[in-house]
């Protein structure tokens, strides 16, 4: 009767399979070589090994959002404290925002004003997104402007400037950030990063981190100059060192 009840449990166990067999099984891989074969490809990141809970970490964003890390939809970022950052590439916000069950309509707007500039190609000033739900009586918009999501282009040691897709492709580039932002307002999207906030992050950690440093610096030559004075009043002899008399010293000096 016993081993009866066991087989019986075993079926129930087979629906709910564990997230490392649901992921391998919508791709056809062997579950126990899905860890090793995403740290290898999808989810290599430069600087260090993601460990296996960082990698759970991700397939949970990858499995809640329906995110192919295979062809690079979702990808990690190490962040300067070795943190990570799941980054979404645009055709992976394009795919779930188009994909989304409530996703009625979307269209852009751009602006007549066009911004001229030696560094990047003619681009409206501002691109707006509208999306529409199927069960929201008003649609949704969002406006991003050029001047607040602009990127330079990339230096290198010698000075000279490397174009980047903002210097190529500019016009693209800001349709694809009115996009994301539209769509994670629409949608609430978050926990995801498209790959110029992921950048943003990792510089204002190390912006933190000189911040930190730089206090830590000061506080430290302030201890050094306050031990160094201690060091010449600790040296003086005793008759150099004059102590202040006290008032009833100076009251018997008058009686």
């Amino acid at each position: 009767m016993s081993n009866k009840k066991i087989d019986d449990r075993v079926p129930i166990l087979r629906k709910d399979p564990s997230l490392v067999k649901r992921f391998a099984g919508q791709y056809g891989i062997n579950p126990g070589k899905l860890l090793i074969t995403l740290k290898r490809t999808a989810f290599r990141a430069a600087g260090g090994e993601i460990a296996d809970e960082e990698m759970m970490a991700l397939l949970v964003v990858a499995e809640q959002h329906r995110l192919n890390p295979f062809t690079r939809e979702i990808y990690a970022f190490f962040d300067r404290n070795r943190g990570i950052v799941p980054v979404v590439g645009v055709d992976g916000w394009t795919r779930i925002a188009l994909e989304h069950p409530k996703m009625d309509s979307m269209r852009f707007r751009t602006c007549d004003s066009i911004v001229e500039s030696t560094e990047h190609r003619p681009c409206p000033e501002w691109i707006e997104c509208e999306i529409r739900q199927r069960d929201f009586a008003h649609s949704i918009a969002v406006t991003e402007f050029l001047d607040e999501c602009y990127r330079p282009p990339f230096k290198v040691i010698g000075g000279k400037p490397i174009n980047g897709p903002w210097q190529t492709h500019t016009k693209s580039m800001l349709r694809h950030k009115a996009m994301i932002q539209c769509a994670r307002v629409a949608f609430c999207f978050s926990g995801i990063y498209d790959p110029d906030e992921a950048d943003g992050i990792a510089a204002a950690t190390v912006y933190e981190a000189e911040v930190v440093q730089s206090d830590a610096d000061a506080l430290n030559r302030e201890l050094k100059l306050i031990a160094e004075e201690q060091e010449t009043v600790d040296e003086l002899p005793a008759a150099a060192v004059k102590k202040p008399e006290s008032r009833l010293y100076m009251t018997d000096q008058l009686e």
